[in-house]
């Protein structure tokens, strides 16, 4: 895992097809990004603008929609000026329903200038080459309980963001183990993603998406939990299948053709025989605290980005410090990682710039109005459906859990009384479809910024990914469906 300033960050936002003449080549995400922000774009001029009127409510600390107020307005047409402003107005959005993403690009940035100073101290690579001795001939059984783990982080307090550390640090492992970077990027974004799809008290989705919705958040628990853990052996034997296959024969690895150069850059000191020194020992300790306290603060202290990234910060210069790092290796390493993750900081602003142009543009609004019309008059179980549906189209151009929960359950929520369909059922099939969708949606800036760490095409990540969504939807759809009975 080095720190190179050439990063494999713009080439893994590539295809990692061979550039055969007259061979399809899958655009990079930056091109996807922007096209749908085009789209988006074009969609203002063809979809009538409205809104509902909004009050405040106390208990989410937000403005939400009334049901029932929806209005048409004038239209404010997206055109060349707004679209190419999108991603800049994505880094600071004044209007959106969430806050712009400078935080979280900057929280990127100085997570690579973080490992980057670990991994100058020789630690990383001293303790993947223990790790791997330590579980010779056990390798696979990390896949599920490291997974396990990441799913705790999701189902309790909706980890996301917070993953983009651990793809550096786990990739290396799991390659060194025999697996791919496929394996290691489906560890951390699945693990953490069943979670969030199975929230149990996840206060990003659950928790918001009840309050919206005017019901406690422990309504509709047990069917969340069997969601949870059914789902979670749906996907972890989903992972570790592939994984297997890839161990036994690395020709079928959806990165085959990347192994050698993948193997080059995420165990640059592979073949170096480093010792395990007892300053390494503590980098590696301190290293593991200070994800402790990451967590901790944001489980329980109520921190989020910029005390985040203060956190980083201060463990670099003390690790630094205790790697016996000069002055100029500090800051020149730091600065070194950092320009390694400026792609995925660019792939954050864009993506966000998605939801810029829909909210400038006076869509969103109109599409939830269409999206309430939908299931107005349906049968219970048609009604749960199309509502799960309808979440999965939602998410796709609002991928963020609570603002999709502010904007949509006021207005879903209620007309779950008129088709006699508990309101969270209505939540659970919200909460299922954001966490699907967040698997694999371009719109989302943790999807885009894992498989650009893992060195992963969209195209790849994709072939990947659709076959265990399909699974996972109509397992969702049997629960929902079974739910309405009982």
């Amino acid at each position: 895992m080095p720190v190179d300033s050439s990063s494999a960050l713009f080439y893994s936002l590539s295809t990692g097809q061979n550039n055969t003449m007259g061979k399809f080549k899958f655009p990079s995400a930056y091109t996807v990004l922007m096209a749908i922000i085009v789209f988006v774009a074009a969609l203002t001029y063809i979809v009538p603008a409205g809104q509902y009127d909004r009050v405040a409510n106390e208990a989410l600390g937000r403005d939400v929609p009334v049901a029932g107020t929806y209005h048409a307005v004038e239209a404010n047409t997206q055109g060349f000026i707004d679209v190419i402003m999108a991603p800049i107005a994505g880094f600071y959005d004044p209007v959106s329903y969430e806050a712009g993403a400078i935080d979280v690009a900057l929280f990127v940035l100085v997570i690579g200038g973080f490992l980057g100073v670990v991994t100058k101290t020789g630690a990383i690579d001293a303790g993947i080459a223990q790790v791997t001795k330590a579980l010779k001939g056990r390798e696979t059984w990390m896949i599920p309980i490291l997974m396990a783990l990441f799913a705790a982080g999701g189902t309790s307090y909706g980890m996301a963001e917070e993953t983009l550390p651990f793809y550096m640090l786990l990739i290396p492992v799991v390659i060194a183990a025999g697996f791919d970077a496929v394996t290691g990027v489906s560890i951390v974004m699945l693990g953490a993603g069943i979670g969030v799809l199975g929230s149990t008290v996840n206060p990003f989705a659950t928790v918001i998406a009840s309050d919206a919705a005017g019901i406690p958040f422990t309504d509709g628990m047990n069917l969340r939990l069997a969601i949870l853990g059914l789902g979670f052996a749906i996907t972890c034997g989903y992972v570790m299948r592939y994984a297997k296959k890839v161990r036994q024969n690395p020709e079928l690895s959806l990165v085959a053709d990347q192994k050698k150069s993948n193997e080059e850059f995420f165990l640059k000191n592979s073949a170096e025989v480093i010792e395990f020194t007892g300053s390494r020992k503590l980098i590696l300790t301190l290293f593991a605290v200070t994800f402790g306290i990451m967590i901790w603060g944001v489980s329980a202290g109520g921190w989020w980005m910029a005390e985040m990234s203060a956190l980083f910060l201060v463990s670099s210069i003390v690790i630094g410090l205790v790697g016996r790092l000069s002055e100029e290796e500090l800051t020149g390493t730091f600065v070194d990682g950092a320009r390694d993750l400026l792609g995925v900081a660019f792939v954050v602003a864009i993506a966000r710039g998605i939801v810029v142009v829909m909210n400038a543009g006076n869509i969103t609004d109109t599409i939830l109005f269409w999206c309430e019309n939908a299931v107005t008059g349906l049968n219970e179980f048609v009604f749960i459906n199309v509502m799960y549906f309808i979440q999965l189209v939602l998410s796709f151009f609002i991928p963020s859990t609570s603002g999709l929960a502010v904007l949509s359950m006021p207005i879903m929520a209620p007309l779950a009384d008129f088709a006699n369909v508990s309101r969270e059922l209505v939540v659970t099939a919200f909460q299922s479809a954001s966490g699907i969708i967040n698997l694999l949606t371009p719109t989302s800036a943790v999807v885009m910024g894992g498989i650009a760490i893992g060195r992963i095409s969209y195209a790849k990540w994709l072939k990947f990914c659709l076959p265990l969504v399909g699974i996972l939807t109509v397992f969702i759809m049997v629960m929902l469906s079974v739910a309405t009975i009982f």
